[in-house]
């Protein structure tokens, strides 16, 4: 799966035996898989699994083809914007920063925090609720509880170590794989479905489409993998941007390729489950109003049973302890790249005080807004709405930088992940334009 990647020089100045400790170091599964697994479980979040859980509800298994369709488009931008990250060093802010106006820099930057802050608030009050039907409790206590831990983790644990904590918080998707197996599933239907969709041109059908793109393409995801990039550069002391030590380049564009196809599979078949447990209880019984993650969870109770209600429930919660930190995270690295800051996990406080300030503001915003009245529904809306905007004008520029040499160096992006990225960016700005005319 791994795109072709052209030889290199040997003659680079390197020692032999750093050489040879370059390629071994990756060469366990468990080390390639890094930014890559967690971006793409971050974005199976608990306003995904809303989303993924009104389409089964509401479709059946109609809207399957649309998680095998979208895996090559995220695969394509999200290896493109890692490999930004490796090759120059620096995010994606940092890089906007230096090639384009300042003007655009900071619609970008301001729209990105904004939508992200609105998810944040999404995610948490889904957590809440999640955590209220299994242990009950106050809504709002249980909002600035997960809030506090994502924030106390992320300051003040180094990024060596967190970077882990967030590995094993992917294991949380692993409650969804489950309750495809508590439930009866009609198989030959399932592949019919996937092989011959039904697909309509009613206002409903394409809004869906729109929303299930907007949910798996992110930019927030963009700009968190393209920094997760530029952390494991500083966590290691043997590396350096791929422009300045050319020789890493064979081990970590093969590693990035295979973390990321991985990540996004890993995405889209959690995702696939879970539309295909509300498809098979939900749909099949007539119940398509499925608003929140809570009342999918709630519907599949009495449906499916105890088992695969817990194991739904559980899964909201795991999967929003890893969701909002990669939210919060995102926006702390925009931020401090479109202002020259210090960022990074691995700072301590005392010099890296802004860019956790944005995690914590942020967070705390979020929080805010997770307990007041505000409509949860409209917000992922808006939130879906903001994401379709800036998501395009930040491909576009990505893909512009992919291909740049004086960006890029020789590591500007194979014909095949152009086709890929482009690909993907031409989906979304469909998405966006579907978006604006449903709407109207």
């Amino acid at each position: 799966m791994s795109d072709p990647i052209s030889p290199l020089p040997d003659s680079s100045g390197t020692p032999e035996k750093l050489r040879r400790t370059i390629l071994v170091d990756h060469s366990s599964l468990s080390k390639k898989l890094g930014p890559g697994l967690i971006t793409g479980a971050a974005d199976d979040d608990p306003s995904g699994i809303a989303t993924y859980s009104q389409s089964g509800a509401q479709f059946g298994f109609q809207m399957l083809w649309t998680l095998l369709f979208t895996w090559p488009l995220m695969v394509g931008i999200q290896i493109v914007s890692a490999r930004i990250g490796r090759v120059t060093g620096e995010g994606l802010a940092g890089n906007l920063k230096r090639l384009y106006t300042p003007a655009l820099l900071y619609f970008i930057v301001s729209l990105l925090t904004i939508a992200n802050t609105i998810n944040i608030a999404a995610d948490l009050a889904a957590m809440a609720d999640a955590v209220q039907l299994l242990a009950g409790g106050k809504h709002a206590w249980w909002v600035m509880l997960f809030g506090a831990v994502s924030v106390l983790l992320q300051v003040f644990i180094p990024y060596v170590r967190y970077v882990r904590v967030l590995k094993w918080l992917t294991l949380a998707l692993l409650a969804y794989v489950g309750t495809v197996f508590s439930v009866s599933i009609h198989w030959t239907e399932v592949v019919h479905a996937l092989v011959l969709p039904q697909i309509e041109l009613s206002r409903a059908y394409l809004t869906t489409i729109v929303a299930i793109f907007g949910t798996t393409i992110s930019p927030y995801l963009f700009f968190w993998q393209a920094s997760q990039e530029v952390e494991e550069l500083k966590a290691d002391p043997h590396a350096a941007s791929l422009r300045h030590a050319p020789e890493q380049a064979r081990s970590h564009l093969r590693r990035i390729s295979i973390d990321t196809w991985i990540g996004m599979g890993v995405s889209n078949l959690i995702a696939f489950f879970i539309m295909l447990t509300t498809a098979a209880t939900l749909f099949a019984h007539g119940i398509t109003d499925i608003q929140t993650s809570r009342d999918a969870a709630l519907a599949l109770k009495p449906l499916a049973g105890d088992f695969a209600f817990l194991l739904f429930s559980a899964g909201i919660v795991g999967t929003g302890m890893l969701a909002i930190p990669v939210l919060a995270g995102s926006a702390a690295y925009a931020v401090a790249g479109a202002f020259d800051w210090r960022s990074g996990l691995d700072l301590k406080l005392a010099l890296g005080w802004r860019f956790y300030s944005i995690i914590a503001i942020s967070t705390l915003i979020g929080a805010t807004l997770g307990i007041s009245n505000i409509d949860p529904i409209r917000a992922l809306y808006w939130t879906a709405v903001l994401n379709g905007v800036v998501s395009v004008p930040i491909m576009i520029v990505m893909m512009l930088m992919a291909t740049r040499r004086d960006v890029m160096g020789p590591f500007v992006v194979t014909r095949r992940l152009k086709w890929m990225g482009w690909a993907a960016t031409g989906v979304m700005a469909m998405a966006v334009a579907l978006m604006v005319g449903s709407s109207l």
